[in-house]
């Protein structure tokens, strides 16, 4: 396979060299360019030869010297250089199965590509690698690999999955794990299918697997109100978390004993509905699975408080409100709850938006809708801004996942509205006037 030149950088080795968009780019030092991997990977040496053709078919060999990991300079149609692979699967938990129309497109499409798994952390479930690609990410000792393993009964993969090959694929964990490629393996636990038995399995299973396996996340199925004519899925009751938690801690406390390290771990929504308390920030190790809510309130509430011991008591503070989802917003009460011990004309509040949008089982700030904010919060003194978190939004800032923006917001309710990065620290400095 070959890609097309889209573009070349200006004043790069690419263009010094003469290379000119629309040639095709077919190997870099005798190894073919299918995609990003392969040319990020073998464009870091200092010397390159590359192989290209111009659109009458005739090829034309150029070498290239240039600093060890400086870009050649190549711009191609996609950032891939094809097309993004989606997911064959048909998890019966599947989230974007239980979304309703009307949203933004992007939502609607089931990634499931190893190369965004590498590049921006995304998780695959195996049931699209090739062998030939599984061989490259060994080869190139790609590092770390977020895997949906879900559980290692191959038979009830296969089941949960809606996938008769989901079983096979996980001879692919074991080769990376055999080759030491580093892995976060992420459970989405559904209560009765591949917890309890089925989830004691699976860690027996992985945990083995250390230090190749680096963390292992258990999450709880998200269930909307759109799961007519789905398979039936029984949410997580205080009883079934907790069940979770503890098995999560058994093992974990296991691994810290035998390696140092805890490696197992449940997710923040498990304890909350368990009724527990999070545990501190040294619970989680390296926080190697933040984007799966493993540790995320411990995370924000240490660069809060940290943040906080530097603030003087005669500080000045904006007016304002922080929105959230319910379950985080007990969490972010008592962060406040501290600052105004330390800075007592503090005028900022927090506002738990319920989730009317997707069924009030969704609590996570991350679900919330542009809608639902507009409608809870309307006609209601919000002070002087309104405080959005980062997470709400799509990749660009601009719009929650109903295609509601943040100059509706502003709009509609008469505020200006700032984002607020996922960090306690950035919050903090929002909220101070300083």
């Amino acid at each position: 396979m070959s890609v097309t030149i889209f573009s070349v950088d200006h004043d790069s080795p690419a263009e010094h060299a003469g290379i000119l968009p629309g040639e095709t780019l077919c190997s870099i030092n005798g190894n073919e360019i299918c995609d990003i991997l392969d040319y990020r990977f073998y464009e870091t040496e200092k010397e390159v030869l590359l192989l290209l053709r111009d659109a009458q078919g005739a090829a034309r060999e150029i070498k290239l010297r240039k600093g060890q990991y400086e870009s050649i300079g190549l711009q191609f149609e996609t950032y891939l250089m094809d097309r993004q692979r989606s997911c064959w699967n048909k998890c019966v938990f599947c989230f974007i199965d239980q979304l309703p129309s009307g949203m933004r497109e992007s939502l609607y499409f089931k990634d499931d590509d190893s190369r965004l798994s590498f590049l921006f952390g995304n998780y695959i479930t195996l049931t699209n690698l090739s062998q030939r690609e599984a061989d490259r990410i060994i080869k190139m000792k790609i590092s770390p690999i977020n895997i949906s393993v879900h559980t290692t009964n191959p038979e009830l993969r296969c089941r949960m999955m809606g996938n008769r090959f989901a079983g096979d694929c996980l001879r692919y964990l074991y080769q990376f794990a055999e080759a030491g490629i580093k892995l976060n393996c992420q459970l989405v636990l559904c209560h009765g299918w591949n917890d309890g038995e089925e989830l004691e399995r699976t860690l027996r299973d992985l945990l083995p697997l250390y230090p190749s396996v680096q963390s292992i996340a258990l999450v709880p199925l998200g269930v909307t109100k759109f799961r007519e004519g789905l398979t039936p899925l029984t949410p997580y009751t205080a009883e079934t978390a907790l069940e979770v938690v503890r098995t999560a801690e058994r093992w974990g406390e296991q691994m810290q004993k035998q390696h140092g390290e805890r490696i197992c771990y449940a997710a923040d929504e498990f304890y909350l509905k368990a009724g527990l308390p999070i545990p501190d920030a040294a619970f989680y190790g390296a926080f190697d699975q933040l984007e799966n809510g493993v540790g995320l309130i411990a995370n924000f509430r240490e660069e809060f408080l940290f943040a906080l011991e530097d603030v003087s008591s005669d500080a000045e503070t904006h007016s304002g409100t922080l929105v959230t989802g319910v379950s985080f917003a007990p969490f972010l009460e008592e962060l406040l709850d501290g600052l105004r011990r330390k800075c007592h004309n503090l005028t900022c509040k927090v506002a738990a938006i319920r989730n009317d949008f997707f069924g009030e089982s969704i609590n996570v700030a991350g679900l919330v809708t542009g809608g639902d904010i507009l409608k809870q919060l309307q006609g209601k003194e919000l002070g002087g801004r309104l405080l959005v978190p980062d997470t709400m939004l799509r990749h660009e800032g601009d719009l929650f996942l109903d295609n509601v923006s943040l100059k509706d917001l502003e709009r509609e309710l008469g505020v200006p509205v700032s984002v607020v990065p996922d960090d306690g620290g950035e919050l903090l400095k929002l909220i101070l006037r300083e």
